[in-house]
């Protein structure tokens, strides 16, 4: 049994936007509550109805969402981001001049859709673990922005670097309230896209980092885990595998 700690919880309210740094999650059938709950839809009309990611638009990077602060501390989002340009002007999701300012900021028409579940994989979270994030810095010789990865949950256990590479079904970390599983179906070692090449902010393009990841990694980093035991999850609170 591997055993640590909760080191940080990250929630990402529009798919491809930079999101935020919460204390608490609520972990559940939606994989971390109000996660990519939101998205940007790209009206090209060669991709109409596709929701625009980073890989079609790295300036979406340049733009940053977040929920408001609730009251009571609840790790469940109270209703619609506010997004946060570039420049730092703040904007509701519902602000009828959004999409407009949006298509402007990125030279490509988009729409706006709202729906719970909009991950890659589905309703679930990618978990990272701090000792694998230093491995890699250590085999890079350079730092290496967590923050690249989008991860949902990130842990700091005493398990071997890079253990998560050989994570199959069946296995289980407890994190706080939660129980998270490799089921396999769409979970395992999370199999990377170009990016994490590109800095948190969208704004210079470090390919070393992919092509180190495919030749010594598989070309995965971090793991993509189902929630079969929801619950509160918050910074510092216990985390064990097996």
């Amino acid at each position: 049994m591997y055993r640590g700690t909760v080191d940080g919880l990250y929630r990402w309210p529009v798919k491809s936007l930079r999101g935020e740094r919460v204390p608490a999650a609520l972990l559940d059938h939606r994989g971390l509550a109000g996660d990519r709950a939101y998205a940007l839809i790209d009206e090209r009309p060669n991709h109409a109805g596709s929701r625009l990611t980073v890989r079609q638009s790295p300036g979406m990077l340049a733009w940053e969402a977040s929920y408001p602060a609730t009251c009571d501390g609840s790790p469940e989002p109270p209703g619609p981001p506010v997004l946060y340009s570039a420049g730092g002007a703040a904007w509701a999701w519902d602000d009828p001049e959004l999409p407009a300012a949006l298509s402007e900021s990125y030279g490509i028409p988009l729409s706006m859709r709202a729906a719970d579940g909009q991950q890659d994989r589905g309703p679930t979270v990618l978990v990272t673990f701090e000792a694998s994030r230093r491995a890699l810095e250590a085999e890079l010789g350079a730092e290496v922005d967590l923050l690249r990865f989008r991860p949902n949950v990130h842990l700091d256990l005493d398990a071997p670097v890079f253990a998560e590479e050989s994570f199959g079904e069946g296995t289980v970390i407890t994190v706080g309230e939660a129980v998270l599983e490799v089921t396999g179906d769409h979970s395992g070692p999370c199999i990377r896209c170009a990016v994490p090449s590109w800095d948190p902010h969208g704004r210079e393009r470090w390919p070393q980092l992919q092509r180190h990841l495919i030749v010594e990694h598989d070309n995965t980093f971090g793991v993509i885990m189902r929630v079969t035991g929801p619950g509160v999850v918050r910074v510092g609170d216990t985390a064990t595998i097996g």
